[in-house]
């Protein structure tokens, strides 16, 4: 099976990286081949002469990494969960439960030295107590596959894992063909979430469901008005919530199924709902992982989490490609919440909580309207934030430009050449966090940045990476654009280094005033 452009890409960035960093992160958005990419990687590393262990938390996960690493290079995995036992010597990769492998008894039937590389399948998990005894019980590289951090999530991340490899969006995904367009219709219904409470980092199941029960019927409503000629499949609270609530869907003339797990009738549900003999499939947090049906073309979330993993594994149910489909419908209701945020359809496609929160603000101006999950949505709101920062930081950098300061303050910098990466930065990694070295705080300071405002190496590193473009590239130094700035030159970012000396050379022998005719603006 050949890979796809990104997918190479992907492969190749993880095995440069390891020879950097023992623990690295992939990002590839649900539906775009993650183990199709570590399989081919396995591939490789069996080739060198390496021993590959591939995590996974259920039974059915464990089962389709085998099989798909079969199908994608045709290695045998052994399999190593329950019952069933690995051969130490027979294969070279090993599927695992995690929940089976982190025991003593298992565990010692492996030399620690015995795997070189280890892949974990939903890697946010990989914190857990049970994924760091198996981890500290190996001498291997460890690589985490995801589809979901934003910022908040590899900050966490950032504990175990050290560097990130690889990251494509989905967004990026989107544009390039390999996943379905996505449209957010904003439904004006009203739901108060403001007295659901918390457990173990999310909303109580509960709670939710006492809170959604008045909604109900007008939620069917919405349903039968929006999902009727599409493939939906439905979340919510509880099981009998589940049930009830397919019960209504019929009742309002919706073919819907309902599964969970104890419906002795799953596979046949299953069949049916892939057959076209269901409009809605209804679930109670059952199919979040590991089921694959490309035509579904609409998702109905009724069990509103603040986990973002959760969220982005609900949704990716139904982002994959299929005959004739032509978009996947989010029907995305008005959760009014006052304690707790909650996950948005803008959470699929934003980097950061700031970015999401501009993106909501925008669909909720436009109750019943449709918000395509673009890369030109993101780009738009990513512009308006950057305008409200710039607002917010004018007066301190007003106060900044007149300082009687050589050299010049890293936030102004980064305002002046639009550099929103670097006024956006936040650490994510361990080595980002820590203090910068003396080499980059001397290398900030030759450049005329003021290093004593560096507060880690993540954006020392950051900073010392785009000062370095920008001179190879023949841009003004940061001492130029200081200088033209307190003059009341804008734009001066974009100069080329020869244009700025040129100006300052000319005010200088100006008696350092601004000749006569001299435009005001480095464009």
């Amino acid at each position: 099976m050949k890979l796809r452009p990104y997918q190479e890409h992907a492969k190749n960035a993880i095995l440069r990286e390891w020879r950097s960093f023992d623990k690295t992160l992939l990002v590839l958005p649900t539906g775009c081949g993650k183990t199709i990419v570590f399989s081919h990687l396995a591939q490789d590393l069996v080739r060198d002469g390496g021993q590959v262990l591939i995590l996974a938390h259920r039974d059915e996960l464990i089962r389709q990494a085998a099989d798909k690493l079969q199908a994608a290079t045709g290695l045998q995995a052994a399999v190593e969960k329950a019952a069933e036992e690995a051969h130490e010597a027979m294969e070279m990769v090993t599927v695992g439960s995690v929940q089976t492998m982190q025991s003593a008894k298992r565990l010692g039937r492996f030399s620690q030295r015995h795997f070189t590389h280890i892949v974990v399948d939903e890697a946010h998990h990989a914190l857990s107590d049970s994924y760091q005894r198996i981890f500290d019980y190996f001498d291997a590289k460890v690589l985490g596959v995801t589809a979901t951090p934003d910022r908040g999530d590899k900050q966490n991340l950032g504990k175990f894992f050290e560097s990130l490899a690889y990251e494509y969006t989905l967004p990026e995904a989107i544009r390039d063909g390999f996943l379905s367009p996505i449209r957010a219709m904003t439904i004006p219904l009203q739901i108060d979430m403001s007295g659901v409470r918390m457990q173990s980092g999310d909303f109580r199941s509960g709670d939710v469901d006492e809170a959604l029960a008045p909604y109900f019927d007008r939620i069917a409503d919405e349903m039968v008005e929006h999902c009727r000629g599409r493939k939906t499949l439905c979340f919510l609270p509880l099981v009998k919530t589940s049930q009830s609530f397919a019960e209504l869907l019929r009742s309002k003339g919706l073919r819907s199924g309902e599964v969970n797990g104890t419906s002795k009738d799953r596979k046949e549900v299953l069949a049916d709902f892939n057959a076209g003999a269901y409009d809605v499939l209804c679930n109670a947090m059952l199919l979040t992982e590991g089921f694959d049906e490309p035509s579904i073309d609409c998702v109905v979330n009724l069990r509103p989490t603040k986990i973002r993993s959760l969220y982005c594994q609900m949704i990716g149910r139904g982002t994959r490609l299929s005959p004739g489909k032509e978009n996947l419908l989010l029907l995305d209701f008005l959760w009014q919440s006052e304690k707790h945020e909650l996950c948005r359809p803008a959470h699929l496609v934003a980097d950061s909580e700031e970015l999401a929160r501009v993106m909501v603000a925008k669909a909720e101006s436009d109750p019943g309207g449709t918000m395509e999950l673009s890369d030109d949505e993101v780009n738009a709101a990513h512009a308006e934030l950057v305008a409200e920062r710039e607002a917010a930081l004018a007066k301190k950098l007003e106060e900044m430009r007149h300082k009687k300061r050589k050299l010049v303050d890293p936030l102004q910098w980064a305002v002046s050449i639009s550099a929103g990466d670097l006024m956006d930065y936040q650490p994510e990694f361990g080595w980002e966090m820590g203090p910068p070295s003396k080499q980059q705080l001397d290398y900030l300071e030759n450049a005329g940045i003021y290093p004593a405002d560096i507060q880690n190496a993540g954006m020392a590193a950051k900073m010392i990476n785009r000062l370095k473009a920008r001179r190879a590239a023949g841009f003004a130094t940061p001492k130029q654009v200081r200088c033209l700035e307190r003059f009341g030159f804008e734009h001066v970012g974009k100069m080329q280094i020869d244009d700025a000396s040129k100006m300052i050379t000319r005010i200088a022998a100006n008696g350092w005033r601004v000749p006569t005719g001299m435009k005001g603006d480095g464009q």
